[in-house]
């Protein structure tokens, strides 16, 4: 499992309040919902992401990663 994963399964933990484990399906349910709605080069650029292959060390963080994701829901700003 990648490390993406753990932190936003962390983060449902501590904010929502259900076991890690539960936290982990949702996440699971979660991304697999959004990567089927992605146009696939997208999912396959967040699959990456996902399993680490993805230097993320630029200081892009979980609030930059729902921005971005935000925007491409069509979020207002």
């Amino acid at each position: 499992m990648s490390n993406i994963k753990t932190e936003i399964a962390e983060l449902v933990t501590k904010k929502v309040g259900i076991p890690n484990d539960k936290a982990l399906q949702a996440v699971d349910v979660v991304l697999n919902f959004v990567k089927q709605k992605l146009p696939p080069t997208i999912a396959g650029q967040l699959d990456a992401v996902l399993a680490g292959n993805v230097d993320l060390s630029d200081g892009i963080g979980l609030d930059d990663a729902a921005g971005l994701l935000g925007g491409l829901f069509g979020e207002k700003k």
